[in-house]
């Protein structure tokens, strides 16, 4: 347990005071948990706690503060230059030979466990419920008496399941067999990771053959449960994935379907993005601290308009010379990438940067015992659902979106017919540079932001475009999504690495038997 915790114990442990009848503490008492074996202070500290008064409680904080030394065969809290009696509170000049103690890391534990056991007495529902998973999480057969105390008054019910689990979590100790398959069957019930790990930990030292077999029944139970929860998660994260995917490959679907642009410097826009995200942040955070949570708000069109400007002066300046040439724009694009991220590494340094999450995305949403939610996650996908209905309005519905489409499908006819098609080269290569620079924004909340940020993506970004079909953005939704929840799933049957091999290698055989995509486009690509 972190060394915070013991601070948020000694506050809890005040409330126990009023919870029913205490014993006050003992000189005899307080130097058996300060002096002797660690066997012996555990045995000390586990009987004080039964019976512990206010007095108790601030001797044990002391304990964990490495605030006691021994003095004269008694123990002493040290208050500056000042010894204080644990049992009276007098204080006296703390003599020259008193010694110091020293907790070993199963003595903090035991000192840790036990504030937190003091705090199932307090009045407070939600700090007794802290404390009854704290003890659950470190379980131990000599607490049975403090938990049996403290059901014995406990009336929510909420709370009294989680003692029930301590409790048979800490018999799982037992040396009593009955007790331990008890144990072993009430837990059971209780379908958690935590639950899970006490249950392994505990047949991995069993030799009974009946406790071992009711160990077996309960963790096939729990495991059989928390399957679900697991398949839920990976399909989350496929779909969080997914969504990732196809931010990253809506620009490229735009400028590789209507100016047959290899664009390899699409990672570096989605970079200038994440930084234009960094840029606002230190902003807030240094002229509008009070409005910190809202930086993110500000930062998506400054990034939509920082790799769009990128995007446009790339495209005046280099690619339209080279229509026609995809092999020259590969070159092209990809010396200009290594100038981009030279560029950042000279302005913002060669180490990743921070971005931090605002206040709203952080913490999740707990579904299962073993499935949470990131609300970061949560909030990418819907953003990434939001920019995916935006570009389909935008295509369908709009002027711009009809030259596009002219452009697209017959370049020398939608000329003839009046369309500037030089604007619209350019227009379409800032939209899509654009919407790389929203994928960097949104890439800044879940990853590291640094100079080398695209070159992580920008080669799924293109077998998503290739296998959606060039192009078509429902093919590109498709693909995204399809490769995303793949590879996740992959992931947890064959590890990462062959997971990425084969999604490859299905990618490899698709586009030998279908090389248009999923969905076929006719335009100056395929010509």
């Amino acid at each position: 347990m972190p060394r915070c915790f013991p601070l948020l114990w000694a506050s809890l442990a005040l409330w126990a005071v009023a919870a029913g009848p205490a014993r006050a503490l003992t000189a005899g008492q307080a130097l058996a948990m300060a002096a002797g074996s660690t066997d012996e202070r555990v045995a000390a500290v586990q009987q004080a706690v039964l019976d512990a008064d206010e007095r108790t409680a601030a001797f044990l904080q002391a304990l964990a503060d490495d605030a006691v030394k021994l003095a004269s065969g008694k123990a002493l809290i040290v208050r500056g230059d000042q010894g204080q009696d644990p049992v009276t509170g007098a204080e006296a000049p703390l003599p020259e030979d008193a010694e110091e103690i020293i907790n070993n890391n199963r003595m903090r534990g035991e000192i840790d466990t036990a504030l937190a056991g003091l705090a199932l007495l307090g009045r407070d529902p939600a700090r007794r419920l802290a404390a009854a998973q704290a003890l659950m999480r470190a379980p131990d057969a000599g607490r049975l008496a403090l938990l049996d105390k403290a059901l014995a008054q406990e009336t929510q019910a909420p709370i009294r399941a989680r003692l029930e689990l301590a409790r048979a979590a800490a018999m799982l100790g037992s040396a009593d067999a009955s007790l331990r398959r008890a144990a072993a069957q009430a837990l059971s019930a209780s379908a958690t990771p935590d639950t899970r790990r006490l249950l392994n930990e505990r047949a991995a030292l069993e030799d009974d053959a009946q406790v071992d077999a009711a160990l077996r029944a309960a963790l096939r139970a729990i495991d059989g449960r928390l399957a679900w929860g697991e398949r839920l998660g990976a399909l989350f994260s496929g779909i969080s994935l997914g969504s990732i995917l196809l931010l990253v490959a809506l620009g490229l679907a735009i400028t590789y379907g209507l100016m047959g642009v290899i664009n390899m410097a699409h990672g570096e826009l989605m970079m200038i993005g994440a930084y234009a995200t960094f840029v606002v942040q230190g902003v807030f955070r240094q002229y509008l601290p009070a409005a910190f949570d809202w930086y993110l708000v500000a930062a998506l069109p400054l990034a939509f308009a920082a790799s769009a400007l990128v995007g446009a002066v790339l495209e005046r300046g280099v690619l339209r010379f080279l229509y026609g040439r995809p092999l020259e724009t590969l070159l092209a694009t990809w010396g200009i990438s290594l100038v981009l991220m030279q560029l950042v590494r000279t302005l913002f340094g060669a180490q990743n940067v921070g971005v931090e999450n605002p206040a709203w995305m952080s913490g999740g949403v707990q579904l299962l015992p073993n499935l949470t939610l990131p609300y970061n996650r949560l909030v990418i996908i819907g953003f990434a659902l939001a920019v995916l209905l935006g570009m389909g309005w935008l295509i369908a519905r709009t002027r711009l979106g009809l030259w596009v489409r002219g452009v697209t499908q017959n370049r020398p006819i939608a000329a003839c017919m009046g369309v500037n098609t030089a604007r619209i080269d350019t227009l379409a290569f800032a939209l899509g540079s654009g919407i790389a620079g929203l994928a960097g924004c949104a890439l800044s909340q879940v990853g590291n932001v640094g100079p080398d940020l695209g070159q992580n993506y920008i080669v799924d970004a293109f077998m998503v475009v290739v296998l959606g079909g060039v192009g078509q953005l429902a093919g590109t939704v498709y693909a995204a999504l399809g490769l995303g929840v793949l590879g996740k799933f992959l992931e947890g049957w064959a590890g990462a690495v062959l997971a990425k091999i084969a999604v490859l290698v299905f990618i490899i055989i698709f586009i030998q038997k279908r090389p248009q995509g999923i969905f076929a486009a006719k335009g100056r690509s395929f010509e």
